[in-house]
């Protein structure tokens, strides 16, 4: 697929493929392709120092999920919106399908991905700009990833853990202390009824600005 198409085709897909309750799972030499094109993004260091659990043993899966990741109700979603004060019906739509579905995502997905990468100072204390870059890095690999996947007709999600889930999932799965994880990433292939969630729209002349703003 071209480049370009693929960041056309890519969309956030929460609900997945199933049989009878069971994940269409990603066949192992896909998900390695997607993770090399994740290798192939720069580094600022140049060292690559990335590493990827996958969490594919859905009974495991399950168990870390349940213990870190509650359901939340369509009626508590709306809640949680309304007190962010967000009026934008496309925003709105985006968070009342996305919230519900924090569990089940993470839980029904074709392979679920934890990216890791080296933090040695403190990531949310930084004296400048440079000392992101790790984290930087990591999300360009995260990216690539996402628009390999897309090229494959794999599409999927994100979830940003807090502090306390970082805390327990690293505990829980031997992550060394100066690696972190930015995100799950849940990939697989579409539920024949989903729906692909609709963006703002944007006229791209009038965010490109010559010399100055």
């Amino acid at each position: 697929m071209d480049i370009y198409q693929a960041f056309q085709n890519r969309q956030t897909i929460r609900d997945f493929e199933q049989t009878n309750g069971v994940p269409r799972m990603l066949d192992p030499a896909l998900v390695n392709k997607l993770i090399q094109a994740g290798f192939s993004a720069p580094t600022n260091d140049h060292m690559r120092d990335w590493h990827f659990v996958l969490l594919n043993d859905l009974e495991k899966r399950s168990q870390l999920v349940s213990e870190v990741v509650s359901p939340i109700s369509q009626k508590r979603a709306e809640n949680i919106i309304n007190r962010w004060g967000l009026t934008d019906a496309v925003q709105r739509e985006m968070y009342l399908q996305g919230i519900p579905r924090q569990f089940s995502m993470l839980n029904n997905c074709g392979c679920l991905i934890l990216p890791l990468y080296r933090q040695d100072l403190p990531l949310l204390k930084p004296k400048n700009l440079s000392a992101l870059n790790y984290f930087v890095s990591i999300w360009l690999c995260i990216e690539n990833i996402f628009n390999a996947a897309s090229a494959e007709g794999v599409y999927g999600v994100v979830r940003i853990p807090a502090p306390e889930e970082s805390k327990i999932v690293k505990t829980r799965l031997n992550i060394p202390a100066n690696y972190e994880f930015p995100c799950w990433i849940a990939l697989g292939y579409p539920a024949p009824d989903t729906q692909r969630a609709r963006q703002v729209s944007i006229d791209i002349d009038t965010r490109i600005h010559q010399n100055q703003w």
